[in-house]
């Protein structure tokens, strides 16, 4: 069995693709606005907005889940899909800068996946996994038909030999996405052309350094879903049955992560119902910290909408200021956000009851040995790219 391999893609016919795919469910948590939108310019149509959570309207609990999946139902019996059987899907995302970021869509083999801290496995995560926010994702899973991908999983190619051999097919879709997401197209990969692929990625992985073939770059929760879904189901499986079944397979998009149009950005924070003083005065409490830059000390950056305070941690925790901030946040179990630009920080962080971190951008380059040395970074340490430069839902693949 390959870690990569192709799959039965489902694709829906004769919807309006610019109203069938949103933006990953994990964005714009603090911004229920964007949600409110999409769902207003969608109306009526088929769309994936019916068939994932966005997290900003978790509250709203089990009902919600019902009619996810009732819709996944009525979707499949409508006949919205066609399958592209035995299939890989190249895809082109044309970013707002004009740079085209290149994916490949297939299937990994979950039981090449372990997301557990230095974990050794083909398929690492990059980041902790929060364990708590696993069992509400699998609520939204276990009773689902479908599946659909916004995890992206990348690959230490520095000669781009798996994707500068792609010779474009049959066009799939080409279509702008909403809410200032860019544009997509992609290409239909099968037969022979898709057996290569597959064979590249397999020759590929036997010369990984430390059996690291893939790091997962974006939607490490979603896919440690799929694996605990795939666990707690394996064990009412035959041996055969094991073999083949379709929730042993996960429907991921696999990119280069010396891809120039990859960029990578820092995840900020934005604590909620805090003054600014109190925090300040919180993390000086918790951290031994000084005023003024040392050649030792790691720098937290505080804002409360425009106004900008600099904190000086002399005994971090972590190499990354990152992870020292997160632990003197976790510890402190503050209401707080994930978020995506600086402009959006200081927005939210304008009101007296709000503080935002703005944090520094990661190396890209230093991912792989990141991984491979410390077994995962800090939990949201960074972000492929703004908020609506992530993966939109588009394609699906049957669980059941």
């Amino acid at each position: 069995m390959s870690i990569f391999n192709k799959a039965d893609i489902l694709l829906p016919e004769c919807v309006d693709m610019g109203k069938w795919s949103i933006v990953a469910c994990d964005q714009y948590t603090a911004q229920p606005e964007y949600w409110e939108d999409a769902a207003k310019f969608v109306g009526d149509s088929p769309s994936t907005l019916n068939i994932v959570y966005p997290e900003a309207f978790l509250a709203e609990g089990e009902g919600r889940i019902e009619k996810i999946n009732s819709k996944m139902h009525e979707y499949l019996e409508k006949g919205i899909f066609a399958t592209l059987k035995d299939s890989l899907i190249y895809v082109e995302r044309t970013m707002n800068s004009g740079k085209i970021r290149r994916g490949i869509v297939g299937a990994i083999d979950l039981e090449e996946y372990d997301f557990s801290k230095g974990s050794k496995s083909a398929i690492r995560a990059t980041e902790g996994t929060i364990l708590e926010r696993i069992p509400p994702r699998v609520k939204i899973r276990e009773n689902a038909p479908l599946e659909l991908p916004h995890a992206i999983l990348l690959l230490n190619d520095e000669t781009d030999h798996i994707f500068g051999g792609i010779e474009k097919s049959k066009p799939l879709y080409d279509f702008d996405l909403m809410g200032g997401g860019g544009h997509i197209a992609a290409w239909h990969i099968l037969g022979d052309a898709a057996d290569g692929v597959i064979a590249k990625i397999d020759k590929f992985a036997k010369t990984a350094k430390d059996n690291l073939v893939f790091a997962v770059g974006d939607g490490n929760h979603s896919l440690a879903t799929a694996k605990t879904c795939w666990e707690n189901l394996k064990g009412k499986l035959s041996e055969e049955e094991r073999k083949s079944h379709p929730a042993r397979f996960c429907l991921v998009e696999i990119e280069n992560i010396h891809d120039e149009a990859l960029e990578f950005e820092p995840i900020h924070r934005v604590v909620f119902g805090k003054t600014f003083d109190a925090v300040k005065n919180d993390l000086k409490n918790y951290y031994l910290t000084c005023d003024s830059p040392t050649s030792s000390a790691q720098e937290i950056v505080l804002v409360l909408g425009e106004k900008t305070e600099s904190v000086f941690v002399k005994n971090p925790s972590s190499n990354l200021t990152v992870g020292t901030l997160q632990k003197f946040l976790d510890d402190m179990r503050y209401n707080l956000d994930y978020i995506h630009g600086d402009d959006v920080v200081r927005e939210l962080s304008d009101r007296p009851d709000a503080v935002g971190f703005i944090l520094p951008c990661p190396e890209k380059n230093d991912l792989f040995e990141t991984v491979i040395l410390d077994g995962a970074l800090p939990r949201k340490t960074f972000s492929m790219g703004e908020a609506n430069e992530k993966r939109f839902y588009l394609e699906a693949k049957k669980i059941v």
